[in-house]
């Protein structure tokens, strides 16, 4: 049996343990475990334009353990969460579209890492989180944004591309605080480690090493929920992040910028609705990507006998300063997401590259089909 084969063979038997022992401990309601896992699969077709034709397959695999204190009868508020994943397969950016953005968020190569390990206590309105995090769980991310796969829909290109960030694949150590100021307003702030190891040293995300050197990210962020639409739920968030570290030199370097993000219901029906994003984001001139702007619109259950569906459309511009002379790339993405059960989705979409900026030469438009197929459990 080949690597391969294994792999996948293993993947799936992880899935089918950890889904029965998920039945059996969502019966216990007072379990201070959970476990879930779930697996992301990507066919990317490259059909027009970019490096070259062709098609490629990759995939994502996610496995957490989250622990309560409370429920185990130790203290109020605690909470405890590991996520480990590995990824697999090709990828398409690089080697079919040349694009800079990213066609589908889940690209990284061939991985096993640490991804998420944190502590959580809450008291009273105050949430603090120490440990490996995700930058772009709680910070830049926009709720209907997330459904598309162009990785710029997650977290915008001018954070991801300008500074260390810890996102997707490689997070990093950082300490972060939520103030649940009103039930309509909120403020967070984080400090992470501003060099996240890269995996040449640090193969599986496990052993970290903070340094005066790596200098530090830190980033602010107001949410407000509020509705520019009467009875219609609406979302705003405006952060400002700033990075330090010092060069083999020690120079001292510093770079910074801000964003807002806009989520805004504004049509609401029996099942579902149409939504609004848009998500804006700025750095000095000196930054090869220094400005972003997105708008998407979803549309949940489009037919009244698929309630759980979506579909949607968006457009992401990234202003690229490179050796090609593109001043800038934009990706248009349409998806229709149908949830066949309750474990079980399949996601066709459709990308359009314009001026694929991911390498030094110029190429021509990209057209870039990609079916995602994504169990839960």
């Amino acid at each position: 049996m080949t690597t391969a084969k294994m792999n996948r063979f293993s993947t799936a038997f992880l899935l089918f343990l950890i889904a029965g022992l998920n039945n059996y401990l969502s019966a216990q309601t007072t379990s201070p475990l959970s476990f879930n896992a779930s697996y992301i699969g990507d066919w990317v077709v490259n059909m027009r334009g970019g490096i070259k034709t062709g098609s490629t397959y990759l995939g994502l695999a996610n496995l957490k353990i989250g622990f309560d204190t409370e429920k185990a009868r130790l203290w109020k508020g605690g909470s405890c969460f590991v996520n480990a994943g590995n990824t697999h397969g090709g990828e398409p950016s690089a080697n079919l579209v040349g694009d800079f953005q990213g066609v589908t968020n889940i690209e990284a190569g061939n991985l096993t890492f640490m991804y998420e390990l944190w502590y959580k206590q809450q008291i009273d309105k105050i949430t603090v989180t120490a440990g490996l995090q995700d930058l772009n769980v709680d910070f830049a991310a926009t709720s209907y944004g997330a459904s598309f796969n162009n990785s710029s829909f997650g977290i915008q290109s001018s954070i991801s591309s300008n500074i260390p960030s810890p996102i997707f694949p490689l997070t990093a150590l950082g300490v972060s605080l939520q103030w649940n100021i009103s039930p309509a307003l909120s403020w967070e702030v984080a400090l992470f480690d501003g060099t996240p190891d890269e995996y040449e040293s640090n193969p599986y995300n496990v052993h970290w090493k903070l340094s005066k050197n790596d200098g530090y990210l830190a980033i602010s962020e107001w949410q407000l929920s509020a509705s520019l639409l009467r009875n219609l739920e609406g979302k705003y968030k405006f952060g400002i992040y700033t990075h330090r570290k010092c060069d083999s030199t020690q120079t001292t370097l510093h770079n910074y910028g801000l964003y807002a993000i806009a989520d805004q219901q504004i049509v609401k029906t029996d099942k579902g609705g149409v939504g609004l994003f848009s998500q804006l984001g700025w750095s000095p001139s000196k930054n090869c990507n220094n400005y972003y702007c997105s708008l998407g619109v979803n549309w949940q259950a489009p037919f009244a006998c698929r309630a759980n569906d979506m579909c949607g459309i968006a457009f992401a511009y990234a202003g690229i300063h490179n050796n090609n002379g593109v001043g800038g790339e934009l990706s248009i993405e349409a998806l229709y997401k149908a949830q066949l059960t309750k474990n079980l989705y399949l996601k066709p979409d459709i990308q359009y590259v314009v001026n694929p900026a991911g390498t030094d030469a110029k190429l021509p438009n990209a057209l870039v089909g990609m079916v995602r197929v994504g169990i839960e459990f």
